[in-house]
């Protein structure tokens, strides 16, 4: 025969832990354990599954924030990244959109580099 486990201290622990991770949540997702594991388990799926979205998100913004600046310059998207590469100028998107953003003067020098390189 086996010994009786009690689960007490574990139990009441393992209880604590995902109704303060449920902290927020509302009605019986925050207060019954069983929901409350429910929404925890699925909030922590999307919180994985939003920290990729995020990064893809981000690209995209560059992306039509640079395409819409070198448009202005009569440049398009493509071409201007083709012109950088063929001129070795090695600037990520993000950075590229700082610029077109925040000092336009930087940026149309980018592109007339690009416009030379093409």
């Amino acid at each position: 025969m086996m010994p009786r486990v009690k689960r007490g201290n574990r139990r009441l622990k393992k209880r604590k832990r995902i109704l303060k991770l449920a902290k927020g949540y509302f009605g019986s997702k925050s207060k019954l354990y069983r929901p409350a594991k429910e929404q925890v388990l699925k909030s922590l799926h999307y919180a994985y599954r939003d920290r990729k979205q995020k990064k893809r998100n981000f690209r995209k913004l560059w992306i039509t924030r640079i395409n819409a600046a070198a448009r202005k310059h009569g440049l398009s998207y493509s071409r201007f990244i083709h012109g950088l590469k063929q001129a070795d100028v090695d600037i990520n998107r993000k950075m590229l959109a700082e610029l077109a953003v925040n000092d336009d003067d930087s940026f149309a020098d980018l592109v007339e580099l690009a416009k030379e390189n093409i």
